[in-house]
């Protein structure tokens, strides 16, 4: 009996931390629910893709003299860059979720990309305008007096003035930096929408 008493004792010793173990991990991990995906990590790092491929396009455009026109082709695939890195950024979000994203979430998690991204290329844009190109304004001013010339070329010159000023006051560094993360959230938002409604996968309920 002595060596069976310290034998079970022995065992309990053992046993004991194990069982503390296991029980600490189904209080975090209770049954009912799944792992939860980083929505942080997942906006930084996939926000952060989108900023650097469309600063990407947007250098070439710079490059190739064509950011004064911006040719629908470079609004295509920025459109398609944006779908494709959300695509991904919703389907590593499901994933590390267990397989499981509602509309909710998916919204949340693309609007956070696109808040990211938007935040980025806001802050590109005002360098752009402010250091590397600063006379970028005036170059647009000449393109749109060109522009509203071949629209309208009876204007007078107080209605191209009036036009030219107005045009102007949407140009500034600031005004065009807000725009760029505002027509981000908003692309952003119907993107994942879209995604959203195609993606989701609500967890059962029990």
């Amino acid at each position: 009996m002595p060596l069976l008493l310290g034998t079970s004792q022995s065992t309990c010793n053992i046993l004991l931390p194990l069982c503390t173990n296991i029980r600490n991990q189904l209080k975090l991990y209770p049954m009912d629910q799944t792992p939860q995906a980083s929505l942080k990590k997942i906006a930084l790092n996939y926000g952060l893709a989108l900023a650097f491929i469309s600063i990407i396009i947007s250098v070439i455009l710079y490059v190739t003299g064509n950011h004064l026109e911006n040719p629908w082709w470079a609004s295509l695939l920025r459109l398609v860059v944006a779908v494709t890195i959300t695509l991904y950024g919703l389907k590593a979000f499901k994933m590390g979720s267990g397989g499981y994203m509602s509309l909710g979430q998916a919204l949340k998690t693309g609007m956070a990309i696109a808040l990211i991204s938007g935040l980025v290329g806001a802050i590109f844009q005002y360098l752009f305008m402010t250091v590397i190109e600063p006379d970028f304004v005036n170059q647009m001013m000449e393109v749109t007096r060109e522009k509203m010339l071949e629209q309208n070329p009876n204007m007078t010159e107080e209605q191209m003035k009036f036009g030219l000023d107005m045009s102007r006051k949407f140009m500034q560094p600031g005004i065009m930096s807000a725009i760029i993360i505002v027509s981000s959230l908003f692309f952003g938002f119907i993107i994942s929408l879209i995604l959203g409604l195609i993606l989701k996968q609500n967890r059962p309920e029990h």
